[in-house]
């Protein structure tokens, strides 16, 4: 499984990009250069991403985990990994 083209389809899905992520990598920044990723769009992303990879994301998550699609991506590896 290529973990960081699942978590750039999640985010796809999530913020309804129609496939603007095709063109996505591990530097493409999120939070901040992306308008769809509001907070409200953030807990939604949460909440898939723990029923898409079945993890568990703690409440003390911060704005530093969506900074590019390598920390989400990361983030996530260590998540599975724990």
């Amino acid at each position: 499984m290529d973990l960081t083209r699942e978590v750039i389809n999640v985010l796809d899905e999530v913020l309804s990009l129609g496939g603007r992520t095709a063109g996505f990598d591990r530097d493409t920044p999120l939070l901040g250069a992306i308008p769809e990723l509001d907070s409200m769009a953030v807990a939604t992303l949460i909440t898939t991403l723990e029923e898409r990879f079945g993890i568990v994301v703690d409440d003390d998550i911060d704005g530093a985990t969506f900074a590019t699609v390598g920390t989400l991506a990361d983030f996530v590896g260590a998540r599975l990994a724990a």
